[in-house]
């Protein structure tokens, strides 16, 4: 069994959330041997860490435990499967692949392997959401017959705003679901413990032709400026989702990312027979408490008053903030205990391949019904 400090990795992708894993490893005390890019070049002008000359070249250092891959989705499921391959135990970006046959394929590979495996639904990590998660298990909440919320977003609000998930062939064939509507159904089935199993979805592309500027646009960054063609638009910008759940329970969801003002707002609310919780990531150091027979409640963050669960992926004291880089930082503790052990446990705190081909099969579905126009049953 190794030490943490002992780890090591290599990350795959320098846009924003690649930077984001290279820091959340150096936070927990793993070293970061180096990053690939899209060409050396690149990776090198990124100052994020050494730069392998490339992707085979980082499989073929012995010393890399754990492969990071930040790449954009269509390279998900051929690198997923060259790490594998090699040996290396793997953190990979949603969506795991963009096809649930794909995913179903790393599932059995990376069971086989015995390897670690790991899809990056890091907003699991908030304290909060396992606060809320703690108190749906406890009971404190009786039995869960409502959960409603949305993921808003803007940075695609305007036909001059791109990125490469725009592109169905790098992207997949949904969008806003696939991006981030894919991180709020994983919150939902985490913190209540519940699967979804059937869907009611309406998608809409609210900007079917957008100007597309001659030359790459990483997450988030502005385009201003410069050459522009017209580039139709196959995906969707928003979508209204009905859901139901294995116990009966009843879910709603928007997703967009054309939503002026949401800049990252992930809203979730679970209603029960004995109380409701609702969080917003937009303000996620509280969490909203309901009750009908007393005051409603906000519980700030604080280790003292939470869960064991919640007060262990929470560091700072009360009013200090903790934010969405925590949770990678806390993502990653679960995973690289693993490693350090050699192997997933068979319980793994953190959201596994078998997770990330949940929700790859929940798209199918949605996309099914959005074409169709009726409830569709998700497979089991």
């Amino acid at each position: 069994m190794k030490r943490l400090d002992e780890l090591k990795a290599g990350v795959v992708g320098t846009g924003f959330i690649g930077a984001v894993h290279v820091d959340a490893l150096r936070r927990v005390g793993v070293e970061v041997l180096g990053v690939a890019g899209s060409t050396s070049e690149r990776a090198r002008a990124k100052g994020l860490a050494p730069a392998y000359e490339s992707f085979d070249a980082m499989l073929e250092d012995e010393r890399v435990d754990v492969v990071h891959l930040t790449t954009p989705n269509h390279l998900h499921f051929p690198e997923a499967t060259q790490a594998l391959a090699a040996r290396k135990h793997v953190v990979c970006e949603k969506p795991l692949a963009l096809t649930s046959l794909e995913s179903a394929e790393l599932v059995e590979l990376a069971s086989t392997s015995g390897l670690v495996n790991c899809t990056n639904f890091n907003l699991r990590f908030y304290p909060l959401v396992q606060e809320t998660r703690a108190r749906v298990r406890s009971g404190d909440l009786g039995e869960v017959w409502n959960v409603h919320g949305g993921y808003l977003q803007d940075w695609l609000a305007r036909p001059e705003d791109w990125n490469w998930r725009l592109e169905a062939d790098k992207g997949g064939e949904l969008r806003a679901v696939g991006d981030i509507g894919s991180h709020w159904m994983d919150l939902a089935q985490f913190v209540t413990g519940l699967r979804i199993v059937e869907v009611l979805a309406d998608f809409a592309t609210t900007i079917p032709v957008r100007r597309r500027p001659v030359g790459e646009i990483e997450t988030f960054a502005s385009a201003e400026g410069g050459t522009r063609l017209d580039a139709p638009m196959s995906t969707e910008d928003l979508a209204h989702i009905l859901l139901r759940f294995e116990n009966g329970a009843r879910g709603s969801i928007v997703v967009s990312q054309v939503s002026f003002g949401r800049k990252n707002s992930l809203r979730i609310e679970v209603d029960g027979s004995g109380g409701s919780a609702a969080w917003d990531s937009e303000s996620n150091e509280e969490l909203w408490l309901g009750h009908r027979d007393r005051p409603n409640e906000i519980l700030r963050r604080d280790p003292g008053l939470m869960s064991p669960e919640a007060a262990a992926r929470s560091h700072l004291p009360v009013a200090h903030t903790e934010g969405y880089a925590d949770t990678f930082r806390e993502l990653y503790r679960a995973v690289y205990a693993d490693v350090a052990r050699g192997g997933p446990a068979d319980e793994p705190e953190y959201p596994t391949f078998r997770d990330g081909h949940v929700e790859n099969v929940l798209g199918d579905a949605l996309a099914l019904s959005n074409r169709e126009r009726r409830w569709v049953e998700v497979p089991s």
